[in-house]
């Protein structure tokens, strides 16, 4: 699917507390299986997370350790790395009107 929306490739720490809440809200289960590989402009190798919204798509710079390690020091996940039901309840009602989070992941 061909997208002329702007690319992002950052940082998960230097992304809005907002956009850190989608990406929880749709990756319920946390990060590390979701990661994908892609080459830079530089031609560098990156590990990251997809996410778009409806103006951006998001390519989150991340290894797998580190999305291990994010979901572990989240109070917002549960031991297993599962997104607490308080919490994406409470992230559902916070941005109903992104209906990609209705949606089932495969």
């Amino acid at each position: 699917m061909e997208t002329n929306k702007p690319k992002v490739i950052q940082n998960y720490e230097k992304l809005s507390k907002d956009i850190q809440e989608q990406i929880k809200l749709y990756y319920l289960e946390g990060f590390s299986e979701h990661l994908i590989e892609f080459t830079n402009p530089k031609g560098e190798l990156v590990t990251a997370l997809p996410f778009e919204t409806e103006d951006k798509m998001y390519m989150v710079r991340m290894t797998v350790r580190r999305a291990l390690e994010i979901v572990d020091q989240d109070s917002d996940f549960d031991d297993d790395g599962v997104l607490l039901s308080s919490r994406r309840e409470r992230y559902e009602e916070k941005y109903a009107e992104v209906d990609e989070f209705d949606e089932d992941e495969d």
